[in-house]
């Protein structure tokens, strides 16, 4: 076998593990992505880029080549109706994704992940090998060793990395390798995606949304320039389907309109989160930690959240700035956030039941068929933007305040912006184009009104920048004239000191804590 070596194997070509390999090479960890399909997938799959992961893409130069390729906002919406050529009888607004919200400096997009995924391969240099499938590991020492087919040139490789991330998806073959069980209700039912084109501009244009939720499947357009997909449970009998058929059949009785279907893809939904996200030096991310129900766009988004935590942890690690404790924190932050997510994606189809439901006893009592019914839920899309930009992480990686209040139980409808360490750091413009967002990503960032007396404090070896915060924003961040936030490089908050530091070494100190290292 040729052997090969590299910090961080990444194993999925993904979303999930194409956003990784894009933040280790900004943080410059040399990395290597494997992927045992010969290309990126040609299927649309996740379609929703939450307001969160435009964060972080926005961080990564990517937001507006992102939002470019994307439906226009009023495409952020669904919309029920008995099929696609009747009227609404109930729609509702994607939340973070329709139009701009005051938490954020980004928008949210409906975009397709076929139409992502070459967005974020392009945005990295480092190597990438389709067509590549890993079959073994082994933990050797202080590496891990990932045995892999190579399909493309009938070989067998040897990669020798200091950590293994696995974004392989649901079936992860790493997470099988390692007995790594899961818990949750596991297989739910199998689902076809139907890609096809058709006109359907006539019932559609003028109503526009990102789906459209109907008694025959969920129909749903792929791209601004054309194209749709049909996701409908599987048939029995699929393998003998007449799907142009099918997808005329259910788009409802209305003459004139051919489909012409392209591509048909066979899938199972899942749900259920591992049990562990740490094997050694192996870390779990993405479906491969955590497979969520599609209802709700949760998650692809979790799974960037995911990598997003974790890979500034590894580059600590590589660079020799942080000790061995910081990537134990991925575990301990992340897996409660997979628990939550696939809380909030079962609740979400519960909702979407209901309305079937409600609207099916409609229908029975011989109500008009016009009729609109008052949907489960307010103005928030399925209650998730509180999960979606309220998580708090709890972990040596953060240095708890003296009287945090007491986290609730599951984030409900709203986000309510917090400097409490533990969560992400609010939105404040700094100037009319500058979030506070912006200055995290590349290193940690201390934000203070009194920029001068904290550079006295030295911070080497640690990656810091320190920025000037308006007076304006001491308020919300709940600082006095001294005070100061030190925000990881994911943007969560670390630490907080609400007035003058309370000694010469108070930054370095709060440094090697939450990096689990010894002051230099």
């Amino acid at each position: 076998m040729a052997d090969t070596e590299a910090a961080v194997l990444i194993v999925g070509g993904g979303p999930v593990g194409l956003t990784a390999r894009v933040l280790l090479e900004r943080w410059g960890v040399p990395a290597v992505l494997v992927e045992k399909h010969r290309e990126l997938s040609p299927f649309p799959r996740a379609r929703l880029v939450n307001v969160r992961s435009m964060e972080i893409f926005r961080q990564l130069g990517l937001a507006a080549r992102i939002t470019a390729g994307a439906f226009p906002p009023e495409y952020g919406r669904i919309r029920f109706r008995d099929t696609l050529y009747d009227r609404d009888f109930a729609t509702s607004a994607m939340i973070g994704v329709n139009a701009p919200v005051p938490e954020s400096p980004v928008t949210g997009a409906v975009t397709s992940q076929d139409r992502l995924e070459p967005t974020l391969l392009a945005a990295a240099d480092a190597p990438v090998r389709f067509g590549v499938e890993l079959i073994d590991l082994a933990e050797e020492g202080e590496s891990v060793v990932a045995f892999l087919a190579d399909h493309r040139r009938g070989a067998k490789t040897r990669v020798r990395a200091r950590y293994l991330l696995a974004a392989d998806g649901a079936s992860s073959t790493v997470r099988q390798r390692l007995g790594i069980g899961t818990a949750g209700p596991g297989a739910m039912t199998r689902f076809t995606t139907v890609v096809f084109d058709a006109d359907l501009g006539r019932w559609c244009a003028r109503q526009p949304a990102g789906v459209y939720f109907t008694a025959q499947g969920l129909f749903a357009p792929l791209y601004p320039e054309g194209g749709w997909a049909w996701f409908t449970p599987t048939p029995e009998d699929a393998a003998h389907a007449d799907w142009s058929e099918l997808v005329s059949r259910a788009l409802g009785p209305v003459a004139g309109v051919r489909a012409d279907v392209l591509r048909v893809q066979h899938w199972e939904m899942s749900a259920f989160v591992a049990e562990r996200l740490r094997h050694g030096r192996v870390l779990l991310a993405g479906d491969a930690a955590h497979a969520i129900p599609i209802v709700g766009g949760l998650g692809m988004n979790a799974g960037i959240a995911d990598v997003h935590n974790l890979c500034w942890k590894l580059a600590g690690a590589f660079h020799g700035w942080a000790g061995a404790g910081l990537v134990d924190t991925y575990e301990t932050e992340r897996q409660p956030v997979a628990h939550q997510t696939l809380r909030q994606a079962v609740a979400n189809t519960h909702l979407m039941l209901d309305v079937q439901h409600r609207r099916g006893d409609q229908l029975r009592t011989g109500e008009a068929a016009p009729s609109r019914i008052e949907l489960p839920w307010s103005d928030r899309y399925f209650a998730q933007l509180g999960l979606v930009l309220g998580v708090a992480y709890h972990s040596g990686a953060v240095i708890a305040g003296p009287s945090a209040p007491p986290e609730p139980s599951d984030p409900g409808t709203d986000y309510l912006p917090t400097a409490e360490p533990g969560h992400r750091m609010p939105h404040l413009w700094l100037t009319r184009t500058r979030s506070t967002l912006d200055t995290v990503g590349e290193c940690f960032t201390l934000l203070t009104p009194d920029p001068a007396r904290w550079e006295q404090q030295a911070a080497a070896p640690w990656p810091l920048r320190v920025e000037a915060l308006p007076r304006e924003h001491l308020d919300p961040c709940g600082l006095g004239p001294h005070g100061a936030l030190l925000v990881r490089p994911d943007g969560h908050i670390s630490a907080r000191w609400r007035d003058r530091p309370p000694g010469d070494s108070a930054l370095r100190n709060a440094l090697a804590t939450v990096t689990h290292s010894a002051p230099a």
